[in-house]
């Protein structure tokens, strides 16, 4: 069944491929230019993190498994940020989000032992950080460019890299349930990198007096050492003689292979930020 279901996600992927892809080839297009432009961001993204990961016991006994997002309340450290150059029709794109977030949970249910439920009166205390890299690369190839539409086609990699620690201590009964260790207290790390053939388009729709408004968006799908990767967002901005300003609300999502240790992680939330062009 999970071989299938990978199948079946690489599946969707291919067919998303071609539908992003398909547009290019009867788009008309705008004449090139032999000026480089250049647009870099810095935003604030604030996202939910959720996802399954089980982590080993390392004393022979069964996992403890647990939601992120039952867990994660608190940023820790951020960077975030992006850059744009194309000449022409052509260009480059890149993104990097860097995150350090964690969590704890006191006298808590929101976990399992070996995937199965727990007995009514046994809790935890958890304790979960979470570090990881998300780096975007593409080339664009521009499908519109007029006043009130640009659209861009992506085509390239994105990179993820990401390390959850849990610490954890049980108190009640567990019954028949193998507990993780005989001190039914530990910690353990775990570790996922990922890299991805991605495809997708970007770009703005501008409206208002002066063309002054406009609705940015980006989505993306991809597969490789990753089931499915996909990502959307789409917002609010404002336009000035020196940039933008920003708001969107951005999701990313990762579907990882089910036999490891992270199935699952996804980030959902707001972000504000500020573009500058030269």
């Amino acid at each position: 069944m999970k071989a299938r279901s990978s199948t079946m996600a690489r599946g969707v992927a291919l067919a998303l491929v071609a539908s992003l892809m398909g547009p290019a080839l009867a788009s008309a297009q705008t004449p090139a230019t032999d000026r480089w432009q250049f647009e870099a961001a810095i935003y604030a993204y604030l996202p939910t993190i959720g996802g399954q990961s089980s982590f080993p016991a390392g004393t022979g006994g069964s996992s403890i498994d647990v939601s992120a997002d039952q867990i994660i309340d608190s940023l820790k450290f951020t960077f975030m940020g992006s850059l744009e150059a194309n000449n022409g029709q052509w260009g480059v794109f890149t993104d990097l989000l860097y995150l350090n977030v964690g969590g704890s949970r006191s006298r808590t249910r929101d976990f399992s032992i070996g995937q199965a439920g727990v007995p009514a009166n046994t809790t935890a205390d958890l304790n979960l950080d979470i570090k990881g890299t998300v780096w975007t690369l593409v080339g664009q190839y521009r499908l519109a460019a007029q006043p009130d539409l640009v659209v861009d086609l992506l085509a390239g990699a994105r990179l993820l890299d990401i390390k959850e620690s849990l610490d954890w201590s049980i108190a009640g009964q567990l019954g028949p349930i193998a507990g993780p260790g005989p001190g039914r207290t530990g910690g353990n790390d775990i570790k996922a990198s990922s890299w991805d053939a991605i495809v997708g388009a970007k770009g703005r729709y501008r409206f208002g007096e002066n063309l002054a408004w406009s609705v940015p968006f980006y989505v993306d799908v991809g597969t490789g050492q990753s089931d499915l990767t996909w990502q959307a967002a789409a917002g609010l901005g404002y336009t000035f003689s020196w940039g933008s300003v920003y708001g969107m609300w951005r999701y990313l999502d990762y579907k990882l292979d089910s036999s490891k240790t992270m199935e699952s992680i996804n980030f959902n939330g707001p972000m504000i930020g500020a573009a500058f062009r030269w």
